[in-house]
């Protein structure tokens, strides 16, 4: 069974448009980022070789993978460039009183 539980993740005023923010929710680790299309949360981790996305660039809507360059849509999790084959998790994400929060 799904959750649909959201949990209190960060202020908002911690990931200003163009930021990005990191954490562990359970045993998840979440990035949530702030772009001018909105903010979204995705696994902070590549599905390439599960290294961490959070050094990666953050652009129109994409996040580079630092150590091998693979770039993710982060509307949909879908991988765009090799050597990254399977997307990473995508979360459902809001702001309540200020609050950002993430549904795993």
């Amino acid at each position: 069974m799904l959750s649909s539980e959201f949990t209190r993740f960060c202020p908002l005023a911690d990931v200003p448009v163009g930021g990005k923010k990191a954490a562990k929710i359970n045993d998840t680790w979440v990035m949530v980022c702030n772009t001018n299309d909105g903010l979204f949360a995705v696994s902070a981790i590549c599905s390439h070789q599960d290294k961490p996305l959070f050094n990666g660039r953050v652009r129109n809507c994409k996040v580079t993978c630092p150590v091998h360059g693979a770039r993710f849509d982060l509307k949909t999790g879908e991988p765009l460039d090799l050597p990254a084959t399977k997307p990473i998790a995508t979360y459902e994400v809001r702001v309540v009183d200020d609050w950002v929060e993430v549904c795993l």
